[in-house]
């Protein structure tokens, strides 16, 4: 079973930057997650490539 990972995002609304955490057993995923600051949804995006390396897209919702 592989460990959480965390990864740090730019929130897409009042540009915190926030540690979140992605499972690197599952290849690409997409989930919202509620900012840490202001509450609003982000719709958060990951990909992992060959090496387990997190490729992540954070957006607005309605974007």
């Amino acid at each position: 079973m592989s460990a959480l990972e965390s990864v740090l995002i730019q929130c897409p609304y009042c540009w915190e930057t926030l540690d979140v955490s992605v499972d690197p057993s599952v290849q690409e995923q997409e989930y919202v997650e509620d900012c840490q600051v202001c509450c609003r949804p982000i719709v958060i995006h990951v990909t992992f490539d060959d090496d387990l390396t997190p490729h992540v897209d954070a957006r607005a919702e309605n974007e």
